[in-house]
């Protein structure tokens, strides 16, 4: 089986690994240095000869992330240069499988496409299908709204200029995929967290369109992204971080990376409660993306688009990792916490959520109604309006909660944010993972379930698959949800009292 494709820019020379060909390190844009810093995305230069597509290339330039080397995520430091992607096929023939387009998350600031956890060979192998991750600038780099500065003039970057990667890298699926075995008029995109939420933009962006054509959401609404004003506030935060060294365009262009790194550290301390913890992260600002994306949802921008959109069922969970005093919280510390985020209804979300979980037999301590609230406030909520009104326009919407719980420290973390993505994969069997993901037989079999309903959603626009109960598409009324985890099971309006609390509540 040859290892070597030829694409518009040149040839590639991959390696054959676990049963599938990899092409690591595959340059989807040029290089985003000097004057190319906070510009568009720009063609790929053709290169001479055969270029090795055996070895990862950079991550993009990121801070560190403190809860990624506890639960077995690794997180290199990262290079500008960091435009590429990787592939995994079962085979370069002619052959049009379904391809499914992972766009990392890490709240913007870290992560890649090359991170272990998202090693595709299971998948490709699992689903005959190609596999495609990408990586895509972040931080101060990617999403730096300088248009309304007073630089602006001669450096208009629009503070998406990281979402304009990702549609780069799909344009370049859409050229090139054919190539490696796969069918460029069935690509699914699909994300987790800031991945989720960019695939929510995605299919709200006119620059997007006919890219892609299923989207799968995980834990991720497009309600987390910025209006214009914010983003803003956080660029002049950074320039005046950076002082002198941010007097002139080129200046900006010229200073090291590290330099910009630190003081966009700076800003996530100064300003990370009032922007939910992502200063930087992608602009509302109705240009590239629509100033109410969710409400273009509503109006159908996405009609011809099936989705399947979840969360996990404890999502704030995880961060009790950066925040242990959200462990022992009391009753007037649980107060304070929500009437900062929920003035005017703070006391009537924590009433409700206590009796609702009283009634059902679950814990009520301040520290499990914090978790309960604000992982419906930040994921949940939001993300069954968007299943609601993608719903109305698009037959072919599905949802799930994913309730695997984390044996992580005798299962503080519960079923927490990010735990459901080895579980996609086939990753969750790695030593790096085990602690957080468990390595019993029962997780392999529902890692197992998940690959194929994700695999039969890419090639059908349906999740449906003989190894799970039947799982209806998602209404308004009986909102079918499956729940994936120890057991798999569909269940119509989960957690429907806390849900119905948040109607009248703004997001």
């Amino acid at each position: 089986m040859s290892t070597t494709v030829e694409v518009s820019t040149g040839r590639l020379e991959g390696a054959h690994e676990d049963g599938v060909l990899v092409f690591r390190s595959i340059p989807f844009a040029r290089p985003p240095l000097g004057p190319l810093r906070f510009a568009p995305p720009q063609e790929v230069e053709p290169w001479p000869g055969v270029r090795d597509a055996t070895r990862y290339g950079p991550a993009a330039v990121q801070t560190t992330d403190m809860i990624g080397p506890i639960v077995g995520f690794d997180q290199p430091m990262g290079a500008e240069d960091c435009l590429t992607l990787n592939v995994w096929t079962p085979a370069t023939d002619g052959a049009r499988r379904p391809v499914m387009v992972w766009i990392h998350g890490g709240a913007f600031t870290i992560g890649s496409g090359s991170q272990r956890v998202f090693d595709s060979a299971t998948l490709a192998r699992r689903g005959d299908t190609v596999i495609v991750t990408i990586n895509y600038r972040l931080g101060a780099l990617g999403f730096l709204r300088l248009s309304d500065t007073p630089i602006g003039r001669a450096l208009p970057a629009s503070g998406n200029e990281g979402l304009l990667d990702q549609i780069a890298a799909l344009e370049w699926v859409r050229r090139e995929i054919a190539r490696f075995g796969g069918d460029p008029g069935k690509v699914t995109i699909f994300g987790e967290s800031a991945g989720s939420i960019s695939c929510s933009l995605l299919l709200t962006m006119p620059r997007a369109r006919g890219l892609f054509h299923q989207a799968i959401l995980q834990s991720g609404p497009p309600t987390l992204v910025g209006p214009p004003a914010m983003s803003s506030r956080v660029a002049q935060a950074i320039l005046e971080k950076l002082g002198d060294a941010a007097g002139s365009a080129a200046r900006l262009h010229e200073l090291p990376p590290d330099t910009i790194r630190r003081a966009q550290a700076k800003v996530i301390l100064e300003l990370g409660l009032e922007t939910r913890g992502m200063p930087f992260r992608p602009c509302a600002d109705g240009d590239l993306v629509p100033a109410d994306p969710l409400a273009s949802i509503g109006d159908g921008c996405a009609r011809d688009v099936p989705v399947l959109v979840g969360t996990t069922r404890d999502e704030m969970k995880l961060f009790a990792l950066l925040d242990p005093a959200s462990l022992t919280l009391d009753a007037p510390t649980l107060l304070r916490r929500c009437e900062r985020n929920l003035a005017g209804h703070a006391q009537e979300l924590i009433d409700g959520y206590r009796a609702a979980r009283s009634a059902r037999g679950e814990p009520i301590s301040p520290s499990e109604l914090w978790f309960a609230i604000e992982s419906d406030r930040l994921f949940r909520i939001a993300s069954m309006r968007l299943a609601e009104l993608q719903r109305a326009h698009q037959p072919r919407t599905y949802a799930y909660c994913f309730t695997w719980e984390s044996p992580y420290q005798g299962g503080v973390l519960g079923a927490a944010h990010a735990l459901d993505i080895p579980f996609v994969f086939g990753t969750q069997d790695r030593p790096e993972l085990a602690a957080f993901t468990g390595s019993s037989p029962a997780a392999r079999a529902l890692a197992e379930r998940m690959q194929d309903a994700w695999l039969a959603f890419a090639r059908t626009g349906d999740p449906a698959h003989p190894g799970l109960p039947a799982w209806p598409a998602y209404d308004g009324e009986r909102r079918a949800t499956m729940l994936l985890g120890a057991g798999c099971e569909v269940v119509d309006a989960p957690r429907e009292t806390e849900r119905r609390l948040w109607d009248a509540i703004p997001l």
